[in-house]
């Protein structure tokens, strides 16, 4: 693989794959990582050898996801492992997800940062319901694009009828749904068609094939441009030569646009002042934005320190103690009732309860209980959450970083859930 390949940091593109158990979700990622040439030579060497010794006469494609695999095992990640590739076009990150239904918890985790989601769908089954569940958890984590790869198709003899049909059977159900944007691809992941080379089999089809959709899917339109947030991650102050009296505010901008000259606040404080310079390795920057990661000086010398969040003087987000969320429970212990648990929220950290279950939802019908308050894994609710101290807050459909949170159990250290505010 060549080392050459200019990578331009703003064309990242971050996507989940989802399907059930034999959907081929496996062999799909084996096939748009070998057929794109982002294997490296020593791991295509031994799964050819794997390949070789168990019989087969090519190589098996989905043991390019073992790694994923012995990964998860491990125990990394809330049991998500990711894949990163590029092409000549754009830099890539799969979040590989298991396809059962007890790991619900695993798709909100891999999708919560996804510009998009490949959903499965097997040819000969069409859609099912584990099709409509990780439909609806990409809605409700308001994935901007999904991508309905109907594989298989070399089973249902390429038949552009089986195809259409399955198409209209997921706009049937997609249409309660809030998905901005829905293609669907006729695809054979294990005979490579539209995946990352146009099909042979499939001449009805006029669109493009995989790889070429995931590069040049337009995401630049995705991002918040206008909610200026920057939540401070930490303080810098070199005291060296050159930066005696320097103090940079670091961290990663959430949404918007800052600019040298801006007038900006700093909350919860309320201190105000204006941005001196932007920072960043490389040198000053005229402008920046989401996702960059920077360094931000300002002309008045204020209190600024980890939590807080300096936003545009005009344009601030909502401090609320108690909110609203959906809820995704993620740990093997249920929730405690009004127990404590740490709330980090951006860059800041502090102790909140779940003051109340206000009901859950069934994913497989959407349909809402109000009368079962227990919370157990893999468990989506919408409760309600009292912080300690005001959290600096947007609405998840309006911003996804601002407006999500997780939840650590303080006895355990352990992630238990995770929230969308609403």
């Amino acid at each position: 693989m060549s080392n050459s390949v200019k990578i331009d940091n703003n064309q990242l593109l971050r996507f989940t794959t989802a399907g059930s158990v034999d959907d081929g979700k496996s062999t799909l990622i084996g096939r748009l990582l070998y057929d794109s040439k982002a294997i490296f030579e020593d791991q295509l060497l031994a799964v050819e050898n794997t390949s070789k010794r168990k019989g087969h006469h090519g190589v098996d494609l989905a043991l390019f996801t073992d790694g994923l695999r012995d990964e998860r095992e491990q125990g990394i990640t809330i049991d998500v492992a990711y894949r990163y590739f590029t092409t000549p076009k754009r830099k890539f990150i799969i979040a590989d997800t298991p396809g059962h239904i007890q790991y619900t918890r695993n798709m909100v985790t891999g999708a919560s940062t996804a510009n998009a989601a490949l959903i499965l769908i097997d040819a000969r089954h069409g859609v099912i319901e584990q099709t409509k569940r990780h439909a609806f958890i990409a809605s409700l984590l308001q994935i901007p694009h999904i991508i309905v790869c109907i594989n298989k198709m070399d089973l249902v003899e390429y038949s552009e009828a089986i195809y259409e049909d399955i198409i209209q059977q997921f706009e049937e159900f997609s249409s309660k749904l809030y998905v901005k944007d829905i293609r669907f691809l006729p695809i054979s992941a294990l005979n490579g068609d539209n995946v990352v080379n146009r099909s042979t089999n499939m001449d009805w089809y006029q669109g493009a094939p995989l790889l070429h959709t995931l590069e040049h899917l337009h995401i630049s339109s995705d991002i918040n441009k206008i909610d200026a947030r920057f939540p401070v991650q930490t303080v810098i102050r070199p005291q060296r030569e050159g930066y005696i009296d320097y103090r940079g505010y670091a961290g990663r901008v959430a949404s918007g646009i800052f600019r040298p000259g801006d007038d900006v606040v700093v909350m919860p404080s309320g201190f105000t002042s204006k941005i001196k310079t932007i920072d960043t390795c490389d040198g000053p920057l005229d402008e920046a934005y989401a996702p960059m990661s920077i360094a931000m000086t300002l002309e008045d010398d204020i209190d600024v320190s980890r939590g807080d969040m300096i936003v545009k003087a005009n344009n601030k987000p909502e401090a609320i103690q108690e909110f609203n969320a959906m809820l995704c429970w993620l740990h093997n212990n249920s929730a405690r009732p009004r127990a404590k648990y740490t709330i980090i929220h951006t860059s800041n950290e502090q102790k909140a309860m779940i003051k109340d279950v206000l009901y859950k939802i069934d994913i497989n019908t959407y349909s809402r209980n109000e009368e079962d308050k227990d919370l157990t894994m893999n468990d989506i609710a919408r409760v309600t959450v009292r912080a300690t101290r005001p959290l600096m807050v947007d609405e998840y459909r309006d911003n996804r970083i601002t407006g999500s949170f997780i939840l650590i159990d303080d006895a355990t250290h352990e992630t238990v859930a995770a929230g969308m505010i609403l």
